[in-house]
C-alpha cells in the first residue's frame, strides 16, 4: 500500500540531512561524515525511485525491491527522530533544568555518539546492499516528480504482450479512425466503460498501431485532469506537437501557435480519462482544432456516457468485460510464478470462482491475482472469494467493488516479524483487521485517508507501538482506547491533517508516559490537552 511513497520518504530524509539544524547537531556529536555519507547514498538511490515506482506495476521483483528500500528509509526516519528528540531534551534541560523525577545526569554524550554512528552506518550499508540490485531493473534517473495526486497520469506506450482479449475492440476503433469524415468537423470517438476495464490500454494499443502511425501526420496523447481549462489543455496539445510554451502564454498566442502547427495536417489526438461534463469547454477546445486536414480524429476515454455525449455527436464504443478464459489466464499470470499453478489445483479452482466475480474487469483480475501472489493457503484465497465487497452495487462511472475491499484477507496474523504497517487511501476500509493483535513486533502504525474508519472498535490491537500516525480521518471522534496498551513504549504520536470531528483528546492521554514527541496539525475543533499532568516526558509538542 505504501510502496508509491518511497520517493517522498527518501526526499524527507534527504531534506532533513541537508538542513542547517542537522549540520549543527552532527557537528556537536562528531558524526558529520557519517550523515554526509548517508545523504550521498540516499540521493543516489532517490534519483531512480520515480522510474521504479512507475515500472513496479508490471514487475513484481521491483515492488519487492522498493518495499525493502522503504523499510530502510523508515529506519532512517526513526534515527533522525531520535536525534531531534535528544537535541530537544538537551535544550529543555539547558533552558529549564531537569524536571522532578527525571534522571538525566546519566546521559553519556560519547556513548550516544557511538551508538548513533553505528545506526547510521548500518542503515547506509543496508541501502548500499539493496541498491546493488537496481541494475537488473534498467532504471532511469529522474528527479522531477510530475505525478498527479488525484489520478495517475497516463502515457501512450503499451507492449502488445500486456494486452489480452482486446483484438476485436482494437480493430473496430481502427476502422473508425481510417474512415474519412463527411464534413469539416473533427469526429470524436468515445471509448466508454467502468474503471479498470482497460480503456486506456486499448487506446494505447490503437495509438501505437502501425496503420494508425502511417495514416496520421501527427499523433498526440494528452491525459486530461479533472480541473482542466481550455488554455491548459491547448498548451498540453501544443507541447505534444513540439511547440514552445511558457507559463504566462496568453490564450490568443496558444491558439495561433496551435493552429499553425496543425494547419492542413491530419492529426490524431487521444484525450485520456475525461471526466468534465462542461460542454462549453469542449466547444472551445474543438474550435482550436478546426485547422487540421480532413480525416483528423479525436479518441476520448471516459467512464461516463454523459461525457461522451457532451464531447460531440460521434461513435461510442462501449467496452465490455473480457471473456472468462482470458480473465483466468490473466489471473493465473499474476497469482503464480509461471507454471507454478500446476502444483496447486485446488487454488486454481478457487481462482476460477474469484474470476467469475470480477465481471471481466482486467484491473480487478490483476489486482486480486497480485494480492494472492505467493499465498498458498486455501483460507487466504477463500477469504477473497467470500468477501462481502462483492455484494456492493456497481455504478456506471465507478470501479468494480472488488477493487475496494473493505477488510483485509485472513492471514495477516502470520506476519509476526512485521515492524511497520500503513493503511493509506483505503476509501472503503471500515475496520482494522483483527489479525493486528498477533503482530507482536509491530512498532509503527500509519492510518491515512481512510474515510470510513473510526478506530473505536477492537481491544486487542498492537501493544508495543513506538510510533502512531493518523491523518484525514473524518469519522474519528476520539483516540482509540487500545492505544493505552502501548503506554510504556509509544514515543511518537502524530495527529496530522483534517480530523474534523476530533473535538477533544481523551482524559487517559497522560497515561502515555513514554511519548516524547506530539504533533497535532489542522484539527480545528481541538482546542486543548486534557487537564492534569499532560505528557510529562514529552519535550516537544507542536500544533496548529
Amino acid at each position: 500500500m505504501m510502496t508509491e511513497f518511497a520517493f517522498s520518504v527518501a526526499e524527507k530524509v534527504i531534506e532533513k540531512l541537508g538542513s542547517l539544524a542537522y549540520e549543527e547537531i552532527c557537528s556537536a556529536w562528531g558524526i558529520s561524515s557519517d550523515l554526509k555519507s548517508l545523504e550521498l547514498t540516499m540521493s543516489t538511490i532517490q534519483a531512480v525511485l520515480l522510474d521504479a515506482e512507475e515500472k513496479q506495476v508490471k514487475n513484481r521483483g521491483l515492488t519487492v525491491w522498493l518495499e525493502q528500500l522503504k523499510d530502510v528509509f523508515y529506519d532512517a526516519v526513526d534515527v533522525l527522530d531520535e536525534f531531534e528528540c535528544e537535541a530537544l531534551r538537551r535544550q529543555v534541560v539547558k533552558t529549564h533544568g531537569s524536571a522532578p523525577g527525571q534522571v538525566l545526569s546519566s546521559f553519556n554524550p560519547l556513548g550516544f555518539s557511538r551508538k548513533m554512528s553505528q545506526k547510521i552506518n548500518g542503515i547506509r550499508e543496508r541501502l548500499e546492499e539493496i541498491a546493488k540490485h537496481r541494475a537488473q531493473f534498467l532504471l532511469v534517473e529522474r528527479l522531477d516528480d510530475k505525478r498527479i495526486v488525484q489520478r495517475e497520469m497516463t502515457h501512450s506506450f503499451v507492449r502488445d504482450s500486456d494486452v489480452i482479449g482486446r483484438d476485436d475492440d482494437k480493430e473496430k476503433i481502427i476502422d473508425l479512425l481510417m474512415h474519412p469524415g463527411d464534413d469539416g468537423t473533427v469526429p470524436v470517438i468515445s471509448i466508454v466503460g467502468i474503471g479498470g476495464l482497460g480503456k486506456t490500454t486499448l487506446a494505447q494499443w490503437v495509438y501505437n498501431d502501425e496503420r494508425v502511425a502511417k495514416n496520421f501526420a501527427s499523433r498526440i496523447w494528452v491525459c486530461v485532469s479533472e480541473e482542466f481549462t481550455v488554455l491548459k489543455l491547448a498548451k498540453e496539445i501544443l507541447k505534444s506537437v513540439g511547440g514552445e510554451i511558457s507559463e504566462n502564454m496568453s490564450m490568443d498566442k496558444v491558439q495561433a501557435s496551435l493552429r499553425s502547427y496543425l494547419k492542413e495536417k491530419r492529426f490524431f489526438i487521444v484525450l485520456d480519462d475525461v471526466w468534465n461534463e462542461d460542454r462549453n469547454k469542449w466547444i472551445g477546445l474543438k474550435k482550436l482544432l478546426i485547422e487540421g486536414a480532413k480525416g483528423s480524429k479525436i479518441v476520448v476515454t471516459t467512464r461516463s456516457h454523459k461525457v461522451a455525449k457532451v464531447m460531440a455527436p460521434g461513435p461510442i464504443h462501449d467496452l465490455i468485460g473480457l471473456p472468462e478464459d482470458d480473465c483466468l489466464f490473466l489471473f493465473l499470470k499474476w497469482a503464480f510464478v509461471e507454471g507454478e499453478e500446476k502444483q496447486y489445483p485446488k487454488l486454481v479452482e478457487i481462482g476460477k470462482q474469484i474470476v467469475k466475480k470480477c465481471s471481466g474487469v482486467p484491473l480487478a483480475v490483476r489486482t486480486l491475482g497480485s494480492l494472492l501472489y505467493s499465498k498458498t493457503e486455501e483460507r487466504d484465497w477463500i477469504s477473497i472469494r467470500d468477501n462481502e465487497i462483492w455484494n456492493l452495487e456497481q455504478k456506471e462511472d465507478d470501479i468494480l467493488p472488488a477493487l475496494r475491499l473493505k477488510s483485509f484477507p485472513e492471514g495477516i496474523q502470520r506476519l509476526t516479524a512485521l515492524r511497520r504497517l500503513g493503511f493509506l487511501d483505503c476509501e472503503s476500509l471500515i475496520s482494522l483487521p483483527q489479525g493486528l493483535k498477533h503482530l507482536t513486533a509491530l512498532e509503527s502504525l500509519v492510518i491515512w485517508r481512510c474515510e470510513k474508519i473510526n478506530l473505536m472498535e477492537g481491544e486487542d490491537y498492537p501493544t508495543r507501538l513506538r510510533s502512531f500516525k493518523i491523518g484525514f480521518l473524518p469519522k474519528l471522534v476520539d483516540l482509540p482506547q487500545w492505544l493505552i496498551q502501548s503506554a510504556t513504549t509509544l514515543q511518537f504520536l502524530w495527529i496530522i491533517g483534517f480530523c474534523e470531528n476530533l473535538a477533544a483528546l481523551p482524559e487517559w492521554l497522560p497515561n502515555l508516559t513514554s511519548v516524547q514527541k506530539l504533533q497535532i496539525w489542522e484539527c480545528r475543533k481541538l482546542s486543548s490537552l486534557p487537564e492534569g499532568n499532560g505528557l510529562p516526558h514529552c519535550p516537544k509538542r507542536t500544533g496548529d
